[in-house]
């Protein structure tokens, strides 16, 4: 299996966040994407595909935006790294905006993602992974892994949050429907719901997006992830959403996977992406799933039992310690 990783995808390093009303050290560490390839080691560089994928998902204001605004935070005389504190959740306007500050609201779902001079280069060669491992299983590998990091599936067509800047699952997806696939599916089992690629695809019906993850009504991102979230116009019935209980163990995640992928069956695409969170581990220090390291390789046979042609994308995990373990253990069940 080739796993594909850019080691420019480390400089993103801010050193805080904004987490549960109080300032505490960055949790989407340098040390997960190390932890990863010393775990599992990548054994190919990405090829740069350029910014033209990334646009075909993204608005091209909210791309120029992580290009310029840690240059912009430090001309307005800022120090430290850029992030928003005021949003526009009364009205989204489309207005002409010139400040950072107000720049920084516009496109940005949360506090808890700050941006440096380096978020823009990791994030694009975290994308330039994922668009490799693409590449892989579009020329015949049965499943091909990106290392992803930064991660993206919290950020929307125009929004940065969740500690992520691009959507390497959307963006990957849709460079597979501009290379002739005709229906993509995600899959995305992470602790936490992948509310930008939901909003990117919500309605769209060639690619097909289930989700299992904790109940937002306890756990970010709180405002998407709900089961009654189904899509809409051509995308009605191409979301589908499980939200599980927090302590949830292997039986019960597994149940939920099966759903989802017995609806993934039926969608019948040519292609699979799997964001996978390692977040979902019983010694995660910011989530409460309860799944050991070894559920991991039941879950992943579970996945590559469908047949379907696979592209695997790391999203969250912060138990640094035993993530490369655990992601070795989902790799394994392929």
């Amino acid at each position: 299996m080739r796993l594909f990783f850019d080691p420019r995808q480390l400089d993103h390093a801010p050193v805080q966040e904004l987490h549960n009303g109080a300032f505490v050290p960055y949790a989407e560490t340098p040390a997960r994407a190390q932890a990863l390839c010393a775990g599992v080691p990548a054994t190919a560089r990405p090829t740069d595909h350029g910014e033209a994928p990334i646009l075909a998902v993204h608005d091209a204001g909210y791309i120029a935006y992580l290009k310029t605004a840690h240059d912009r935070w430090v001309a307005a005389g800022r120090s430290g790294d850029v992030m928003g504190y005021i949003w526009p959740v009364v009205r989204r306007r489309a207005l002409d905006l010139k400040r950072i500050d107000a720049l920084a609201g516009r496109y940005s779902m949360d506090s808890s993602t700050p941006l440096t001079a380096d978020s823009w280069t990791s994030a694009y060669w975290s994308t330039q992974s994922a668009l490799s491992a693409l590449d892989a299983v579009l020329a015949g590998d049965r499943v091909a892994t990106a290392l992803c990091r930064p991660p993206g599936h919290h950020a929307g067509a125009d929004y940065l949050g969740g500690y992520c800047f691009i959507n390497q699952a959307a963006v990957a997806a849709q460079a597979a429907r501009d290379a002739g696939i005709a229906r993509v599916a995600i899959l995305d089992i992470d602790y936490h719901h992948g509310n930008g690629t939901q909003d990117i695809f919500w309605e769209r019906g060639d690619v097909f997006y289930a989700s299992v993850h904790a109940d937002p009504a306890t756990d970010f991102p709180f405002y998407w992830g709900h089961a009654d979230e189904v899509g809409e116009g051509a995308g009605a019935g191409a979301t589908l959403n499980l939200p599980l209980l927090q302590g949830t163990t292997l039986d019960a995640f597994r149940a939920a996977q099966a759903t989802a992928l017995d609806a993934i069956v039926r969608f019948d695409p040519s292609l699979l992406i799997v964001s996978f969170g390692a977040d979902t581990f019983e010694g995660d220090p910011i989530a409460n799933f309860a799944l050991k390291t070894s559920d991991y390789a039941t879950l992943a046979r579970d996945i590559a039992a469908t047949g379907l042609p696979t592209v695997v994308l790391t999203e969250g995990g912060y138990a640094v310690d035993n993530l490369g373990e655990n992601l070795g253990s989902f790799l394994s069940g392929f």
